[in-house]
């Protein structure tokens, strides 16, 4: 019930579905003689808020703070020691990230991007922990396949054991998989793999179930030697979607915050 209520408040707050709202009310309220002064003002405020979440560049001025929050993990070198806080985790967590159902099709293919994203990284990870497991999470989709088993099917498809595979397949959302990985873990050090962007929430109700994650960025939307070019100034639709989720961690994280399982 909570989950439900969460995603629905959740979904109106995000950039389309207010911006569309405000200036829907704005042009019922200009039909009024007596606000119509206030439905002008709603319909510029809402298309004016649109073509600003619509922007490359403000969208990822919104996003790019929260990916800078932890440092990605760097490339391994060989015969180079791992960093002590990487080497001491035995446990490499891949949070859901969505996938499709078509028929017949690899899980790489099945996967979103983001999932793609993080799965690569993991595996790329466990390559220099060969002792370390993955747990994958994600719950059962209207196909009867769950997400974890596509995130699994997708890691072994990159070369990893099937042995090394944990599943949590009962979890909606990160604070549920927080709570899982920490009855698997028990506390013990984990390598936490998620999008950069979603990671300081992430890591946060990590911490409050009692764990001590490190965080692992993947699925980077901007980078800081990106060339700034003409182009970088203008609209386009995914820049409308890094605005969205740069203002969808933000509520998370906010939600979190009220509710005191954020430091």
């Amino acid at each position: 019930m909570l989950f439900g209520l969460k995603k629905f408040i959740s979904f109106w707050l995000m950039p389309l579905p207010l911006c569309v709202t405000v200036i829907v009310v704005g042009i019922l309220l200009a039909r009024s003689a007596k606000r119509a002064r206030l439905g002008r003002a709603l319909v510029v405020a809402g298309a004016i808020l649109l073509i600003l979440f619509s922007n490359k560049f403000v969208s990822r001025w919104l996003i790019r703070p929260l990916e800078a929050r932890y440092p990605a993990v760097p490339e391994f070198t060989a015969n180079a020691p791992l960093p002590a806080n990487l080497a001491a985790c035995r446990f490499v967590v891949v949070l859901g990230g969505g996938n499709g159902g078509s028929p017949h099709m690899s899980a790489i293919n099945l996967l979103s991007s983001s999932a793609v994203a993080r799965v690569a990284e993991a595996v790329r990870i466990l390559r220099a922990l060969p002792e370390a497991k993955l747990i994958v999470s994600g719950p059962r989709s209207a196909s009867g396949e769950s997400h974890a088993t596509v995130l699994a099917r997708a890691a072994q498809e990159l070369g990893l054991a099937a042995n090394r595979v944990i599943y949590i397949d009962n979890a909606h959302d990160t604070e549920d998989e927080s709570r899982a990985v920490q009855r698997i873990a028990h506390g013990g050090k984990v390598a936490l793999v998620t999008s950069a962007w979603h990671l300081p929430r992430a890591v946060a109700l990590f911490r409050s179930a009692g764990l001590d994650p490190l965080p692992c960025p993947s699925d980077y939307r901007t980078h800081v030697h990106d060339d700034l070019n003409f182009d970088d100034f203008l609209w386009e639709v995914g820049a409308l979607e890094r605005s969205t989720l740069a203002i969808r961690e933000r509520i998370g994280y906010f939600w979190i915050w009220v509710r005191g399982k954020a430091g």
